[in-house]
């Protein structure tokens, strides 16, 4: 039986960009306006955090954005975060503290999925060890090697697991060497599946199209990794959400409402 009781998903950001960076090899001179997020999950035994979005500085300090964002690797230019976007805030809308956070899953360790880290030190991190060190190398220039330096309390993974009964993480590499999905069943409805950058777009997932970047140019691990997760979906009646999709997000329970 599952332990989870509600879940929330929570924009912390935006990002503007070509859309070729989400659909491989199309979209040219397309651009989109991709929700950044974070998820937090309440079970019976803590709370969950998929993901944590940006570090707030790196965007909002002049000399950072600068140092991080306004070079020849981002084009396109830095996130948008405000102040209340940070997840403290929206942690304390719902009365919480980052200390009420007992786990943070982080799909993957690129700027906005790990940038948060440095908010949530206190926490235990779960990372595929693959992820780990495709970040350390770095594999790409979307790893920003401060998000991940500092003293965590890393749990390093590998293969499938449920972190409590009712959340399972899936292996879904093809975007990063080791990213992860997760697999959310809730008390009420369908379960869901937060397919993370595996699939960026609805588009990814109907068209079954690799997201832009590819570890190592992995596009065939990618496109495996999507029909993986419509598969599962298929098996188990869950819903797959795309990640960066801003008409998808549009649709989910606009926060602080939850899922339940």
């Amino acid at each position: 039986m599952t332990q989870v009781k509600k879940f929330w998903p929570i924009l912390t950001g935006t990002h503007k960009y070509e859309k070729t960076l989400s659909t491989r090899n199309s979209g040219h001179g397309v651009f989109i306006q991709a929700p950044i997020l974070a998820y937090l999950i309440e079970t019976a035994n803590g709370r969950i955090l998929y993901d944590v979005g940006c570090d707030y500085e790196k965007i909002n300090d002049p000399l950072k954005r600068k140092l991080y964002y306004e070079n020849e690797a981002f084009p396109f230019g830095p996130p948008e975060m405000t102040e209340e976007q940070r997840l403290e805030n929206k942690l304390s809308q719902l009365g919480l503290q980052q200390t009420d956070v007992d786990i943070v899953f982080v799909g993957h360790l690129h700027f906005d999925h790990g940038g948060g880290l440095k908010d949530m030190c206190h926490a235990e991190i779960h990372v595929h060890e693959a992820e780990m060190k495709a970040a350390q190398e770095p594999a790409d220039d979307a790893y920003f090697a401060d998000d991940f330096c500092g003293d965590y309390h890393w749990s390093y993974q590998s293969g499938e697991y449920d972190l409590v009964p009712g959340v399972r993480a899936i292996e879904s590499p093809g975007h990063t060497a080791g990213h992860m999905s997760m697999m959310i069943e809730l008390p009420k409805g369908p379960p869901i599946i937060l397919a993370g950058d595996a699939a960026d777009l609805q588009e990814n997932i109907t068209e079954e199209i690799a997201p832009g970047l590819c570890w190592n140019n992995q596009e065939k691990m990618a496109i495996d990794s999507i029909k993986k997760l419509k598969n599962i979906a298929k098996q188990t009646g869950s819903q797959l959400w795309p990640n960066h999709d801003i008409e998808f997000y549009k649709q989910c329970h606009p926060f602080p409402m939850h899922y339940e």
